[in-house]
């Protein structure tokens, strides 16, 4: 029975395993444009009429593809990724259209929502290199795209290796939201054994998959922080 539920979970961890990658895969690149996004300085200056005859008009700033971009972090941050997995599962059949694959519908929750985070967290590290850095390659006559990609980029990249890891690591315990959809992943197959053999060990045994690919993650993680130490100084 154990060589049983071992490969039945393996089965199911492969399901985990795909949608840890595809989401890393696709998640990462859409949460640095989205990040982009969120620092736009595209669009236009709206005056507000005066208030007093001799005073003049008071000049706001309006970004419009900063404010969507922030607007989509704002909901996706402030919703479940469970009710999410619902929405976009369930969503367009309640407005008379096709429901879209489980896969599929599991991807995009989350890709969108994992992106969301992740371009929060790329934003805090773009920004928290000092503007001295730009004007130092400007200086040296860069232009501002050589600036980031070889000034600032490796910067960013380990200030952000921490955040990104925990991200990273909850992913792995996220991907058990699956099953809301039906999608068969490890805690799926653990279940089975409840309904059909009333065993309860193996859904406890699936902490030992999450934990050991959570371990080689947290070994990871630590190995590429220790290679960008010399940013310390």
């Amino acid at each position: 029975m154990f060589w049983q539920v071992t490969l039945s979970l393996l089965e199911g961890f492969g399901m985990t395993l795909t949608i840890f990658a595809l989401t890393l895969l696709f998640a990462i690149p859409l949460g640095l444009i989205i990040a982009f996004g969120s620092m736009s300085k595209l669009g236009f200056v709206f005056r507000a009429a005066a208030k007093t005859p001799d005073s003049l008009p008071k000049a706001i700033p309006i970004y419009p593809i900063a404010l969507i971009c922030k607007f989509l972090v704002w909901v996706i941050r402030g919703t479940p990724l469970m009710l999410q997995l619902i929405v976009i599962y369930y969503g367009p059949g309640l407005l008379g259209g096709e429901l879209l694959p489980r896969f599929t519908a599991v991807m995009v929750a989350f890709v969108v929502n994992y992106a969301c985070y992740f371009s929060e967290i790329f934003r805090g590290g773009i920004e928290s290199i000092p503007r001295g850095q730009y004007e130092a390659g400007q200086v040296l006559g860069m232009t501002k795209t050589q600036t980031f990609f070889h000034v600032v980029l490796l910067q960013v990249v380990k200030r952000v290796v921490p955040p990104m890891g925990n991200e990273i690591i909850t992913l792995v315990k996220d991907t058990s939201l699956a099953r809301v959809i039906a999608v068969y992943e490890i805690i799926w197959s653990a279940q089975a054994y409840i309904k059909l053999h009333g065993l309860l060990w193996p859904l406890l045994y699936t902490a030992v998959f999450y934990l050991l690919f959570s371990g080689l993650l947290t070994l990871l993680f630590g190995y590429i922080e220790k290679k960008l130490d010399y940013f310390k100084a």
